[in-house]
């Protein structure tokens, strides 16, 4: 939050932000157009009418380290402690689809989380874990569908259903090339794979959470509140637009659409962000792709406190900013929340660190009275004004991106991530100038830092996960792999057929995330970045 030469404050998006707000704020305003009934249209006060009041959400860790075996070991003390919901982490091999022996992984495997190399891992990742009795949140975008494939093989391994799986993958691409950068193939036909997860998941794993639509990688790379919502919503009108051009009925998917959403310390206009977007996602579904299920309106949203405001100085007084953009999240209406560890701006958090995370959450549901009743911030002059005014800073935003049509044409003009590097640009100014304080960083800092010892990653692991792809294709059918690889690439080269049946029968055969990554490259070329702003 920074403050004007005059000593005015201005919220995350540049909005004014008044000292006192009274009913002048609200003046002309009309509550059931604006508001409605919570688990109403237009869902301004959350998705359900009882939210919190009979359960609380989701509590779900993200989690991933090194290899399967230690990954699955921090899944298990996550589920002892009472976390509702696992949330996988991989590496970055494995995110941008590369076995963890190429040569681009070396010194990357098992850093950033957990490294998936074939079915082998996978099953190793869950062993002792029913997965027809947790829901699942996997967070992978180009290789999502191998990823889901795995789960499911796994899953069918344990005798549990594929329509029986709950549970979640990321699967949003677009927000790589504004934002992330772990892209492996060009937009068109990772628009296409998108499309043929969500045909696949309708005829197969009815229960799965298709895509979960995604601004937290903005605003970690420092998009403004309004500038998240906007292109999220933005990159979700095009996945809806795909889905329909490729002849699908929008209430036959839209009803799995998620989305993920950060959580910033600024509590009230983080509770408006999340407000304005249910809000301006009810009426682009129902007005403007003419959805008739009202489940297509809703906009479901999973959340993770921002790792962006982490600070390696004075660490432990993250924990008193993960607990207020925490209580951001559910006072906004969250579906699922992650609470960062707060050493994680140091390492990987420890197992320690991991608990007082989900303690955290645990106290939100169970001490405090924000449980009780439902959109406690209903009706406040100052939220109420807030989320009007957050709306129509991202609806104007919208608009931009509709003007040089559409997402994937603003992304190849660098709209967005023009957009989210100037806004990047103004904090970092408005830090190092002292306007914005950071507690510990340029006010209230000390003269010296206590020790701190973290989590660090064997370098081994990388040699271990090596051996274990040497095996696994000295032992495999190779024929029968190379045979499914090449139905793989025949599908892909066509636009009638759904690439995930050819993809999970390589899998089954023990094919590597990295060859079957490798077919559809062959076939579809790797996206090369432009700069166009």
């Amino acid at each position: 939050m920074a403050r004007e030469s005059d000593g005015a404050r201005r919220t995350e998006s540049g909005l004014p932000l008044d000292p006192v707000y009274g009913p002048e704020a609200l003046d002309g305003w009309d509550p059931v157009r604006r508001l409605g009934e919570p688990g109403g249209y237009p869902f301004t006060r959350g998705v359900y009418p009882t939210m919190y009041t009979t359960r609380p959400w989701t509590m779900r860790q993200y989690a991933g380290f090194g290899t399967a075996a230690e990954s699955n070991a921090r899944y298990k003390q996550l589920i002892a402690n009472g976390t509702t919901g696992l949330s996988v982490a991989f590496d970055l091999p494995t995110q941008m689809g590369h076995d963890s022996d190429a040569p681009l992984a070396h010194g990357e495997v098992g850093k950033v989380g957990v490294a998936v190399d074939s079915v082998e891992d996978m099953r190793v990742l869950f062993d002792g874990i029913p997965l027809g009795g947790v829901s699942t949140s996997m967070t992978i975008n180009a290789p999502a569908a191998l990823l889901l494939l795995m789960y499911q093989l796994v899953a069918e391994e344990q005798g549990v259903p594929a329509r029986e799986l709950t549970g979640t993958i990321q699967n949003d691409v677009l927000k790589e090339y504004i934002a992330r950068g772990t892209y492996i193939f060009p937009p068109k036909p990772s628009l296409r794979l998108v499309a043929d997860v969500f045909r696949y998941c309708r005829a197969e794993l009815p229960k799965w959470n298709t895509i979960s639509i995604s601004g937290y990688h903005m605003a970690e790379a420092g998009a403004s509140p309004a500038q998240e919502i906007a292109f999220t919503l933005a990159d979700g009108i095009e996945y809806v637009r795909t889905a329909v051009a490729a002849g699908m009925d929008v209430d036959d998917f839209a009803p799995r659409l998620s989305f993920f959403f950060v959580s910033r310390t600024t509590l009230l206009e983080e509770v408006a962000k999340f407000r304005a977007a249910r809000r301006i996602w009810a009426r682009v579904m129902r007005e403007d792709f003419g959805a008739k299920d009202p489940k297509s309106w809703m906009l479901r949203f999973h959340t993770q406190t921002a790792g962006v405001q982490l600070t390696a100085q004075q660490p432990e007084v993250n924990l008193v900013r993960v607990a207020v953009q925490g209580l951001a999240a559910v006072l906004g209406g969250t579906q699922s929340l992650h609470t960062n560890s707060f050493d994680e701006a140091i390492a990987l958090p420890t197992d320690k660190s991991a608990r007082l995370a989900l303690r955290t959450q645990q106290v939100l549901a169970y001490e405090t009275d924000v449980t009780a009743t439902v959109d406690p911030f209903a009706g406040s002059y100052v939220v109420e004004s807030m989320t009007d005014d957050v709306e129509a800073a991202a609806l104007a935003l919208m608009e931009r991106v509709e003007d040089l049509g559409g997402a994937v044409a603003a992304i190849e003009h660098g709209f967005q991530k023009g957009e989210i590097e100037r806004s990047a640009y103004r904090i970092a100014l408005e830090t190092d100038g002292g306007e914005r304080v950071v507690v510990g960083v340029n006010r209230f800092r000390l003269d010296a830092e206590e020790p701190y010892e973290p989590l660090r990653v064997d370098p081994a692991i990388e040699a271990r996960q090596a051996a274990r792809l040497g095996r696994l294709r000295a032992e495999r059918d190779s024929s029968a792999v190379a045979s499914a690889l090449a139905a793989l690439r025949a599908a892909a080269g066509s636009s009638q057929e759904n690439v995930l049946y050819p993809m999970k029968t390589a899998l089954a055969a023990r094919a590597t995330v990295g060859e079957v990554c490798d077919a559809l490259r062959g076939v579809w070329g790797a996206y090369e970045p432009t700069e166009r702003f």
